[in-house]
């Protein structure tokens, strides 16, 4: 099945998830491809765990959900997602048995080194998400990528590093096999915590089913209130705050109702979500600045803040804001 991130609870738990089979190991695969390990390696265990995985792509989601319906695996959730985000808001503290991460992008450039997956925060984060006896699953052709992993491990002051050999599944993936016919090997090593800190969810969470909840403001507009030049461009705007920063992209009108919809872009940390905001006529002549559910945002500080902007660019405009609910 396939999870939109507004689908998801934050965190989440394995019940809600596989309602079926909630009993069952809980593993996560960071980057599946085309999804060629799973169907191999949950064939080795007398019952498939329940499955959760993340990748960037969306054709490689399609593939994999495709590969994992043929094989019968029912108890899999994959879902596109930076994997931090996911293992951060999504993944409750002590919930996984796993998490496997095969042929990373090893980011190979100099001044690239910050975009790799396995560095002391992934591994501290990891080893909060994880149970008792859980561990991380590295397999790599990657040499330097190997060795930067286990020492980042090390350095996390939470894992133990054991070089072993990795499980065949792994090297049946696409990128196995293409350094395979190569010439090429593999290396593999197993990450095993020896704490589990407390990493802390963000503030996050699902759109609200009541309206009441949903960021939102009220102002009165002026009347001869005009918000862009028919024909002109509109001018972007970009509000930076803690930990985000917000993009009004587009202004456009609305066709059923008095009013508009601004287009902004959300950047927070490596989640970034594209969310319209509503400005809607009301019966009192008021207008209601509101997240609008499509697309399926989920409520961050962010997207908050980006309700706030248009707010704020309505009240530059001349508006009259008379509740703030965001």
């Amino acid at each position: 099945m396939i999870y939109p991130l507004g689908d998801f609870h934050f965190p989440d738990a394995a019940s809600r998830l596989y309602p079926q089979t909630p009993e069952r190991p809980w593993v996560l695969e960071i980057g599946f491809g085309d999804g060629r390990f799973w169907p191999h390696h949950a064939a080795t265990f007398g019952a498939p765990p329940n499955y959760l995985g993340v990748e960037l792509s969306g054709v490689s989601l399609l593939k994999a959900h495709r590969r994992l319906k043929n094989a019968g695996l029912d108890n899999a959730v994959l879902t596109k997602l930076p994997a931090e985000v996911l293992l951060r808001e999504v993944v409750p503290q002590g919930g996984l048995d796993g998490i496997i991460v095969n042929f990373p992008d090893p980011w190979p450039k100099a001044g690239h080194l910050e975009h790799r997956l396995l560095r002391v925060p992934f591994f501290q984060l990891a080893a909060s998400r994880l149970k008792p006896g859980g561990a991380v699953l590295l397999t790599t052709d990657h040499d330097e990528y190997f060795d930067f992993a286990c020492q980042a491990a090390r350095d996390s002051g939470v894992m133990a590093v054991d070089l072993t050999d990795a499980p065949p599944a792994a090297l049946e993936t696409k990128y196995a096999l293409k350094w395979r016919d190569l010439g090429l090997s593999a290396q593999h090593a197993r990450f095993t915590p020896t704490a589990h800190p407390d990493v802390p969810h963000g503030d996050i969470r699902p759109y609200p089913e009541d309206p009441d909840h949903v960021p939102h403001a009220i102002l009165t507009l002026p009347p001869a209130f005009v918000p862009a030049v028919p024909g002109q461009p509109f001018e972007k705007r970009t509000v930076r705050g803690g930990g985000w920063t917000v993009i009004l992209l587009d202004l456009y009108a609305s066709l059923r109702r008095d009013g508009w919809v601004a287009l902004a872009h959300v950047v927070e940390g490596e989640l970034t979500q594209e969310v319209l905001i509503g400005i809607t006529g009301r019966e009192d002549g008021s207008h209601l600045v509101r997240l609008s559910k499509f697309g399926g945002p989920i409520i961050t500080p962010g997207v908050k803040a980006a309700v706030g902007a248009v707010t704020d660019w309505l009240e530059e405009a001349g508006g009259q804001v008379t509740h703030r609910g965001y």
